[in-house]
């Protein structure tokens, strides 16, 4: 229904426009009565062995959502009755934003992409857990980054400052130093400042009465040299794990007519080389630490062939967009398989 029918109507519209249009619609229909149980009934998939423990959580089913749809927090409780397992929402900076000037987000429907430029767009930290407070079971990744005006050499800062913010609020930590719409913000993911950040964040987790998972986010974009890097950091700094991978700033053999727009871009184009990490962080570090698996999942198969790169659990974002909800059912329905 979702393929035939929603979205050929949602794709004659802007991208930002139908997305924020889509929340307040999904917002509006999950109060009228039983329409939510409707939900669930179509898309939630409910068996023992699709659980997953991953870094000390428990993951009802191992789909979840990925950050940058649910930014603000203010959809989590109802997109978590299409089936994921978990909801990452942010990227969170401490102050509000607006991000990168319109148009900033682009389909390329040929290529069953998309390229955005938001620039961490969103309501600060502090906004965001006045709707976090009203979570109803959800477990929650807390997805966090630094101000576009901060410069790097006090990026550290804002990561602790939302640290500490969202600390009773999510059940594990994202520290994203790799999307590239920030400007600088992936000199963050060289050796010598990100092994800083990650201390430091850790040594604050460690403080704590409950340590959290900190995981990192990584863009494909990185080379095996700097792959290795990311492994010696994680087991140094003793984060929980990796999630691999943000959007990338490739183009090659893209056919849409708006490819060269800049940004980072997600979707099919991504699903080689997302799993290509996985494998090589899997394999390289001898399963050390957990992944999280994102890029260009569009089907069922995509998911089962991260998980079988060495992904723990996967994450959706454009492939949600193309696909629908639908999805998150086939991927659940086919590990049962």
């Amino acid at each position: 229904m979702y393929k035939l029918f929603i979205r050929p109507i949602l794709f004659c519209f802007d991208p930002e426009k139908v997305h924020y249009f889509t929340f307040s619609l999904v917002k509006f229909i999950s109060k009228i009565p039983f329409v939510t149980s409707i939900i669930k009934a179509i898309y939630v998939v409910e068996d023992k062995r699709l659980e997953r423990e991953v870094f000390g959580l428990k993951f009802k089913n191992p789909v979840g959502l990925a950050a940058g749809f649910d930014k603000d927090a203010k959809l989590f409780n109802e997109l978590s009755d299409f089936g994921f397992g978990f909801i990452e929402i942010g990227t969170l900076t401490p102050k509000p934003q607006d991000g990168n000037p319109k148009k900033r987000l682009f389909r390329l429907k040929s290529d069953s992409a998309i390229i955005n430029r938001m620039g961490f767009n969103n309501g600060g930290v502090e906004a965001a857990i006045l709707r976090l407070k009203e979570n109803k079971g959800v477990l929650i990744g807390g997805n966090i980054g630094k101000n576009k005006v901060t410069l790097n050499e006090n990026a550290t800062d804002d990561y602790v400052i939302c640290f500490e913010a969202l600390y009773d609020y999510v059940d594990y930590f994202v520290v994203n130093v790799s999307s590239p719409n920030t400007p600088n913000l992936r000199e963050l993911q060289e050796k010598e400042p990100l092994t800083k950040l990650l201390q430091t964040l850790q040594d604050l987790n460690n403080s704590k009465v409950k340590v959290k998972p900190i995981l990192l986010k990584i863009a494909p974009d990185l080379t095996n040299e700097q792959l290795v890097d990311i492994i010696a950091i994680v087991n140094e700094t003793k984060i929980a794990g990796v999630i691999a991978t943000n959007t990338t700033i490739s183009r090659d053999g893209l056919t849409s007519e708006n490819k060269e727009e800049m940004g980072g871009l997600s979707g099919k184009p991504l699903t080689k080389r997302s799993t290509e990490v996985i494998r090589f962080l899997s394999e390289k570090s001898n399963k050390s630490f957990p992944i999280i698996g994102v890029g260009g999942i569009h089907s069922a198969e995509d998911a089962i062939e991260k998980l079988n790169a060495g992904a723990s659990l996967v994450q959706l974002y454009t492939g949600f967009i193309y696909e629908g909800p639908q999805l998150i059912t086939d991927i659940n329905k086919k590990l049962l398989q």
